[in-house]
């Protein structure tokens, strides 16, 4: 039996290193900022022009994700937590204000990181089985799983419905706590939409993390190299 195509893709050194370099800086400089609403601060671009930084490198990265017609934003968000207290379960990204709500299941067209950073252990797991509730971390009932450890200036994509989770410092399934401290592990997440999920506000509605955002551009003035790059 020919071996099944790859859920994850992987692109090493996704971004020109000094736009990285910028963007990490900007991203360390939050400090602790909402840190422990890091999974409730979302935001939607449409993939117009960009107010901050993120959008920018956004603008950056489409190009890696398929197919580029048919999409109507990203909603993107930081993910920030230790690897040995995992702080999120398995799961199917979705619009999760409508599911609450008690409407439809919809899923993003593509789930995408970018890894800020290197970390004991973290590494990204993704299986087309479902969570399962009998399970540490609701992790499904299988051990096929593909796995995209956290490197700086990593950039990984895979299918929006696909069931997804983080491992732990030992790269086990979380189960508990783990002894001892570890990094942050710092991600950038970047979900692909063909409508606009409900509720999630633009940068400029939501009024944090406003150290990212883009100076303003006086009248006549070029755009930077990351904003020219679609």
């Amino acid at each position: 039996m020919p071996p099944r195509a790859p859920l994850v893709h992987i692109h090493d050194h996704a971004l020109p290193d000094a736009d990285f370099a910028r963007l990490w800086r900007k991203v360390r400089a939050l400090g602790t900022e909402r840190l422990r609403q890091t999974y409730q601060t979302t935001f939607w671009f449409d993939l117009g022009q960009p107010s901050n930084i993120v959008e920018q490198v956004i603008l950056e990265l489409r190009p890696r994700v398929p197919p580029r017609r048919g999409l109507a934003g990203v909603e993107w968000w930081f993910s920030r937590m230790r690897t040995t207290d995992v702080q999120v379960d398995f799961h199917q990204d979705r619009d999760e204000k409508l599911a609450l709500r008690g409407g439809p299941l919809v899923h993003p067209r593509f789930t995408s990181l970018l890894f800020m950073n290197s970390v004991r252990g973290g590494a990204l797991a993704v299986t087309k089985a479902l969570p399962c509730e009998d399970n540490p971390s609701l992790a499904p009932d299988t051990s096929d799983f593909d796995l995209a450890m956290p490197r700086p200036n990593r950039f990984v994509y895979f299918r929006g419905d696909l069931t997804h989770g983080v491992l732990d410092a030992d790269n086990q399934i979380p189960n508990g706590k783990l002894p001892g401290s570890s990094r942050l592990r710092v991600t950038l997440v970047m979900n692909w939409w063909a409508q606009r999920p409900t509720d999630i506000p633009t940068f400029a509605e939501s009024k944090v993390y406003r150290s990212l955002a883009l100076a303003p551009r006086a009248p006549g003035a070029r755009p930077t190299s990351a904003g020219r790059r679609r």
